[in-house]
């Protein structure tokens, strides 16, 4: 059956959604299938939302070579123009180069002889790659994010917005409902410069100053995709700046399911193995650009590397202990952490991190220090601690645990200055299983991430592990000169 005869079942499949219509021109152009991860269909289904005006501030953060641009810029900015030919796209990356490669992509895919046949009317009108505009009108500016975009708005003006709209602006004018173009910036700044502060609020800045106020119409869509380079990159800003006006679709590419079992968010591009491996090379690069989870790499509690084991030594003291820092309030963590304590230091068995009610965490945790037959169980007793002491106690010896003994105590000193007060001796003095970031991921972020200064969201997991030290035979100290400090 030719193409011809097909024309409209093509076109009904392809406007589906912008999966389909990648899939179509990908292998069109390329003459070879897109391989579709999941990640990929959570893409598409945003940018689907946007084309439907139920989304107009998306934030999609992905690893690089993930087919993001490909799928976010070049296809769905070709997408834009067959849904209407005269839809206006500003778009902006980190360099000129790169923006116009972009632009020269939506282009190639605009020019396919299928697409001609299904969209005739969405045909650049030029080869000019800065600037071009389609046969019915449309158009796309690609510029670097640092550059000007003058004399060019992204999207259709509301008719209803004015009703005094002159010939010049009613012939960008939007019909109703309909699709009519956006602002999509694709890693408006890259790796090398997002350690400059100077140059991530120059970035930051451009956008107040320039980019934001590019577009026709308050429904005009803008979508910014990149890897996370900073808390305070752009999507950082404006998450900080306007949390409720970005919807964010955010891609680690590790993920946990509900085993609580790591997962490659692409086994095509990365298995796991491989992805531990990037982390070996460079922890701080794999947490902020693979994770998408951000972290200063200057000022945080624990500088250093902790220390790792792989099979527990042998020494001369060995005693099996746990501590226990219960939740505050429903938001805090309760934090039970078993280990061996040794001449040598600390050796970590087990984390039990949570925000669970109280009826699920004293029998968990009185089952965790059966497992490990723990000998002595520390437990804050502020905030209801002394009652979940006694109830954790109570269901040991429900399980025919008589080893454990359950202590508790009032933790008078303050937390923060604990915490900072013994942070050289916790890094000194812990060690954790080799695996340790993937045996408790949020215990793991929790450390890893806790900064000296600045609001900390949760202080649960180095409390408890502060604590570890604290209990040790040799680890009391006096902080009254930290005190004064403080």
């Amino acid at each position: 059956m030719s193409f011809c005869r097909d024309i409209d079942v093509i076109k009904t499949w392809i406007r589906q959604g912008t999966l389909n219509f990648t899939r179509f021109f990908f292998k069109e152009k390329y003459k070879r299938k897109f391989v579709v991860g999941k990640h990929h269909e959570r893409i598409a289904e945003a940018l689907d939302k946007v084309l439907k005006g139920e989304i107009t501030r998306l934030i999609i953060n992905i690893a690089p070579r993930y087919g993001k641009t490909e799928l976010a810029v070049k296809s769905f900015i070709a997408e834009g123009f067959a849904i209407n030919p005269k839809a206006k796209f500003i778009h902006l990356s980190y360099s000129d180069d790169l923006a116009r490669d972009n632009s020269r992509g939506v282009q190639e895919i605009l020019r396919e002889p299928s697409y001609r046949r299904l969209f005739p009317d969405a045909m650049p009108t030029s080869v000019n790659t800065r600037k071009w505009f389609t046969k019915a009108g449309g158009g796309l500016y690609a510029v670097s994010s640092a550059g000007q975009v003058t004399g060019f708005g992204a999207g259709l003006v509301d008719k209803d917005e004015d009703e005094e709209l002159g010939d010049e602006v009613a012939a960008i004018t939007s019909e109703g409902d309909e699709f009519g173009g956006a602002i999509v910036i694709d890693d408006p700044i890259k790796p090398d410069d997002a350690r400059s502060e100077q140059i991530r609020e120059k970035v930051n800045q451009k956008f107040e100053t320039t980019i934001r106020n590019r577009v026709n119409s308050r429904k005009t869509p803008i979508i910014i995709i990149m890897q996370r380079l900073d808390e305070d990159d752009l999507c950082g800003y404006l998450q900080k700046l306007e949390p409720d006006e970005w919807v964010v679709l955010s891609l680690p590419v590790i993920e946990i399911d509900d085993d609580g079992k790591e997962r490659p968010l692409w086994e095509f591009k990365h298995t796991l193995a491989e992805l531990h491996e990037l982390e070996e090379k460079s922890g701080w690069v794999f947490e902020t650009q693979y994770m998408q989870n951000p972290r200063p790499i200057t000022g945080l509690m624990y500088e250093r590397e902790f220390k790792t084991y792989e099979v527990l030594p042998v020494t001369k003291k060995h005693k099996v202990k746990a501590y226990v820092d219960t939740a505050d309030t429903g938001e805090d963590f309760l934090c039970c952490i078993v280990y061996v304590e040794t001449e040598i230091g600390n050796f970590i068995l087990d984390v039990y991190y949570t925000q669970a009610a109280m009826e699920t965490t004293e029998p968990e945790t009185a089952r965790i220090l059966t497992k490990w037959e723990v000998e002595e169980a520390i437990i804050e007793s502020n905030n209801g601690g002394r009652g979940f002491a006694r109830k954790v106690e109570e269901n040991c010896r429900i399980l025919g645990n008589r080893r454990t003994v359950v202590r508790w105590f009032h933790q008078g000193e303050n937390k923060d200055i604990r915490i900072f007060s013994h942070s050289n001796e916790v890094q000194n003095l812990t060690h954790f299983p080799k695996e340790w970031a993937h045996l408790w991921p949020k215990f793991h972020k929790a450390i890893t991430q806790y900064k000296k200064q600045g609001r900390n969201t949760h202080d649960d997991a180095p409390d408890a592990l502060t604590g570890t030290v604290e209990k040790r035979p040799d680890g009391k100290q006096s902080i009254s000169r930290l005190k004064q400090i403080f």
